[in-house]
């Protein structure tokens, strides 16, 4: 699929480009195609559950909440603020590769933290409170869940990033000194670990679809890497 606006955005990286336009027209088709359930064919199931199909490893990638703008808005920014670079370096091709596996890394990360989130989840006492057996809030949680998102992969990118990039300054929000790559994306996915395994109910971010995305960012970008040192600094 290619669009063509004859932009500087599309010429120069036209893999982000495309991945800007395919986000959207999947969040818009979320929202106005009814009565088919494009949320629910496209996100990421548990692979026991009854509602789940191979092709969910990568279309979730491309799907965000259909209920508000803040996580397309989010993961799109944080794409084009990252991607856009990391294309440059890469080249679109190897580029679009890298984006695919860090997003099916994720999704393969988000299949094996399901059973832990469901045994942590069945051991909450807002779930107690339902009144089912463990046993039965375990088989519930692992044939409801669901995972939608491009942040996996988004991850790898910023993994990716902080490797080939580490003393870049960035801007975070609400904090007026800038901050370099290797410490503030390492903070992020620490933070992505902690809140994982500390499992709060009523917390809907994957986070351990980030730590996935992230893990393999970082190893296909420092395997490619390993010979090629002259653009680390």
């Amino acid at each position: 699929m290619a669009f063509k606006f004859n932009n500087s955005l599309q010429r120069d990286t036209p893999i982000v480009f495309n991945l800007l336009i395919i986000n959207i027209l999947a969040y818009l088709a979320q929202i106005l195609v009814k009565p088919f359930n494009i949320t629910e064919w496209g996100a990421l199931h548990y692979i026991k559950s009854s509602l789940f199909y191979p092709h969910q490893f990568i279309t979730n990638m491309f799907l965000h909440d259909p209920n508000g703008l803040t996580h397309i808005l989010f993961n799109m920014f944080t794409l084009w603020m990252f991607g856009t670079i990391l294309e440059r370096y890469l080249g679109s091709k190897r580029f679009l590769i890298f984006y695919l596996i860090c997003g099916v890394g994720a999704a393969v990360c988000i299949q094996l933290s399901i059973p832990f989130s469901a045994d942590q989840f069945a051991k909450s006492p807002e779930a107690i409170a339902h009144g089912m057996s463990t046993a039965d809030l375990v088989f519930a949680y692992k044939e409801q869940y669901s995972a939608i998102g491009a942040s996996g992969a988004i991850m790898g990118i910023m993994a990716a990033y902080a490797y080939l990039f580490p003393n870049t300054e960035l801007y975070i929000m609400f904090i007026p000194l800038p901050l370099k790559a290797k410490y503030v994306i390492p903070f992020f996915i620490l933070l992505d670990l902690f809140m994982g395994v500390r499992q709060i109910v009523g917390d809907n971010v994957g986070h351990f679809a980030h730590l996935g995305g992230a893990l393999v960012g970082f190893l296909l970008i420092y395997y490619w890497n390993k010979t090629n040192r002259k653009t680390f600094y």
